[in-house]
């Protein structure tokens, strides 16, 4: 008679499952901590961290890979006008250690002034354009028209770069150049700092084409964030300003603009993360030069997050791989004037409002 398997005890073999006094006890635990509220707040401490090793991963990364280009370039690549491949036809060279091609050399400054520029010149349009946008939704059209409207704004920011810079290069800029550039050119005085406005108006590839595309991509954001944020103004303080006989704009300078003053710095911010960072619409409309600062509102140029995408290709081709070790110093030059802008950011945040909240202070 055969007789039945021997039972396996809580010491036996690999196949022995945990016995139920420790499993109730797990089970136990894990419900304790979910009541608790501990596991959600594990849970939400680990997530808050996931951006900061993000970004600390792509720092670390960048650096890695550029510490060759900058042992290399030393100081040059900030305040060198040059972008030279070298000859790749030649055999290497080794210079403190650093394999690279002959002649090489990389200097990055007309890069950094042309990424600052047009960024600039996108602020300096959508700024005044987005907030007055902003304020004409909120106080001044019907609401199914405001809303209508709010929705193609939205829709705006949605549009791929790449359209935009299309439309930059085969319509927009063509215009700029044909009615808008040679006015201002022929009308602005002959004086040290205007200066800058006069010269050849070019054919629609520059600096004032780059600046004005990149407007056109920044608007929508900051419109959108600060109409959200003019919403959220009480409508008792507008009202008693003007019951005490301030006019519209005295009402949004004075109330309304003050209310929610350290918000539209942060949607500000927002829009020249999107200038500083912008690719392919810019590498479409800039003219991709590399080697010289432009020299006039209309001259090409090139910025540093289109020189990387625009010479990449190429860098591969680079035996050495030192081409690619001088974009990746580019991008991590792009990535600390990024977190710079965004720390003075928080600083004048901070200073407007004293207060963390997107709505500051208010009166």
């Amino acid at each position: 008679m055969a007789g039945s398997a021997p039972a396996v005890g809580s010491e036996g073999g690999a196949g022995a499952s945990p016995p139920p006094r420790i499993t109730r006890s797990i089970g136990t635990a894990v419900r304790s901590g979910m009541r608790g509220g501990r596991f959600l707040g594990w849970l939400g401490g680990a997530a808050s961290l996931l951006p900061v090793l993000a970004l600390g991963f792509v720092l670390v990364a960048l650096l890695v890979e550029a510490l060759p280009a900058i042992r290399y370039n030393g100081l040059h690549f900030l305040v060198g006008s040059g972008w030279n491949a070298g000859n790749s036809y030649a055999n290497p060279v080794t210079t403190a250690g650093v394999t690279h091609p002959l002649h090489a050399s990389y200097g990055a400054m007309p890069l950094i002034v042309g990424t600052l520029a047009t960024s600039a010149i996108a602020l300096v349009i959508a700024v005044p354009v987005s907030v007055g946008a902003a304020l004409v939704l909120v106080e001044r059209l019907p609401r199914r028209l405001s809303s209508l409207v709010g929705l193609f704004l939205e829709l705006l920011a949605g549009i791929p770069s790449v359209v935009v810079g299309l439309w930059g290069a085969l319509t927009f800029g063509p215009w700029i150049a044909h009615h808008i550039a040679p006015w201002i050119a022929r009308n602005a005085p002959d004086v040290p700092v205007l200066g800058y406005l006069r010269g050849n108006p070019g054919n629609g590839e520059g600096l004032l084409t780059s600046g004005l595309v990149l407007a056109v991509m920044v608007i929508p954001i900051v419109a959108a964030t600060t109409r959200d944020l003019i919403r959220q103004v009480p409508i008792l303080p507008r009202e008693g300003a003007i019951a005490l006989g301030l006019s519209d704009y005295e009402c949004a300078r004075r109330v309304t603009l003050p209310w929610v003053g350290a918000g539209i710095v942060g949607a500000v911010v927002l829009g020249l993360g999107r200038a500083l960072g912008e690719t392919m619409a810019v590498a479409m409309v800039c003219g991709v030069a590399l080697a010289s600062v432009p020299s006039n509102l209309y001259d090409t140029m090139a910025t540093i997050s289109a020189t990387i995408v625009t010479q990449l290709d190429s860098a591969f081709t680079d035996g050495t791989g030192f081409e690619v070790r001088a974009l990746a110093e580019a991008g991590l030059v792009l990535m600390v004037i990024t977190l710079a802008v965004n720390v003075v950011a928080r600083m004048l945040v901070r200073r407007v409002s004293g207060t963390a909240l997107p709505v500051g202070r208010g009166l």
